[in-house]
């Protein structure tokens, strides 16, 4: 019996490192969806080259810009991936499987994380991602960070996995906690100062615990504890950020300060 046939939709911009292993994984769909931010290196001839319909919109947000994306697609259902990830040879078997006769709105699908110089141990508690869904029935979340793909409809887990090479060095990683941090503030409201000078000493050291125990990174050596570190640090600058928010209305020009204290 004949699968449903599938587009896939990636979101790029200057991902010329990345994006030739995310398509070339995805070989076996009927449609490849590229939709580029601007790049100004070779992520666009790569993407045609290798059969992708090529698109260029500015940047909208994380959750429009992949929103944009599966507007473009030809086909109800839908693989969503990100332009640092990569479907294994099973894994693509086996969504092809699930679009013969699917009977649900959408697949989540696990994604392995490549953290460092190594994969997240396999012990480790893995993430689920529905990114396999029928766009009639499916949508983006809306959210500007961790934005996901919410259907309206039944909902099974697959049996595949999604590698994400998106951890490759430190540096990189907590630029990302820099960026993701500033993106939450903007899209939550301000609490109380006093709840969250509370949050900021408390739970960094929870949100450690949770990602380096409870979550299993521990299994990963100096790369998982490292991770783990710098997801403390994540959550610590987005309650510090939210707190210096809160406080901005209080304060003033540092050169109106300096001009009132010529002394200082």
């Amino acid at each position: 019996m004949a699968r449903e046939p599938l587009s896939v939709v990636v979101t790029t911009f200057d991902n010329a490192d990345t994006i030739e292993a995310c398509l070339a994984s995805v070989h076996f769909a009927d449609e490849i969806v590229v939709l580029d931010s601007g790049s100004t290196d070779a992520t666009r001839d790569i993407a045609q080259r290798l059969g992708a319909r090529v698109q260029v919109q500015p940047f909208a947000g994380y959750s429009a810009q992949k929103q944009a994306a599966i507007d473009l697609a030809i086909h109800r259902w839908v693989l969503l991936l990100d332009s640092d990830e990569a479907l294994p040879a099973v894994a693509a078997q086996k969504i092809e499987s699930a679009l013969v006769s699917p009977d649900v709105a959408g697949f989540e699908l696990l994604r392995r994380e490549w953290v460092f110089w190594r994969w997240q141990p396999d012990r480790a508690r893995l993430n689920h991602y529905v990114r396999l869904f029928d766009r009639t029935r499916g949508r983006m979340s809306g959210h500007e960070v961790h934005e996901s793909v919410v259907v309206d409809g039944p909902i099974k887990r697959l049996d595949a996995v999604i590698d994400h090479y998106g951890e490759r060095d430190i540096e990189g990683r907590v630029d990302k906690a820099n960026r993701y941090s500033s993106l939450q503030v903007a899209d939550r409201h301000t609490r109380l100062p006093s709840f969250l000078r509370t949050r900021m000493v408390v739970y960094p050291t929870i949100a450690f615990a949770r990602y380096y125990f409870w979550r299993g990174h521990w299994r990963g050596g100096w790369a998982g504890f490292v991770a783990a570190r710098v997801h403390a640090f994540y959550a610590f600058l987005k309650y510090a950020k939210l707190y210096e928010r809160g406080r901005s209305g209080s304060h003033r020009n540092v050169f109106q300060a300096k001009a009132e204290r010529p002394d200082q």
